[in-house]
């Protein structure tokens, strides 16, 4: 059964996770217009529980940036002495700037 609604597009961009305790900047390894797929920076405080959601503020181009509601679907630590984590989120009611942008990754 396939559960993914849209194609991933392997990207290499920087976020930034808002509200967070410390060290908020957040690697996407690879989005679609409903997911993304993140690698955080190192940090001991901030934590990722599935079913909670959380705001990206998301790089489009150097002078341009957008806000995306995010529920974390599933995550996990990464190697035993890295502080990152893996963490695969659905973009709630993604916005139609976004739409575009990833339209034009294609």
């Amino acid at each position: 059964m396939e559960r993914r609604t849209s194609d991933r597009v392997v990207v290499n961009l920087k976020a930034e996770r808002i509200s967070c305790i410390e060290n908020c900047s957040v690697f996407i390894e690879n989005l679609s217009e409903n997911g993304i797929y993140m690698i955080t920076a190192p940090s001991r405080k901030n934590s990722f529980t599935p079913g909670t959601e959380l705001e990206l503020e998301l790089e489009l181009s150097t002078e341009k940036s957008i806000n995306l509601n995010c529920n974390v679907k599933w995550a996990y630590k990464n190697e035993h002495d890295d502080l990152t984590h893996s963490v695969g989120l659905e973009i709630i009611e993604p916005p139609q700037e976004y739409k575009d942008f990833i339209t034009n990754l294609n």
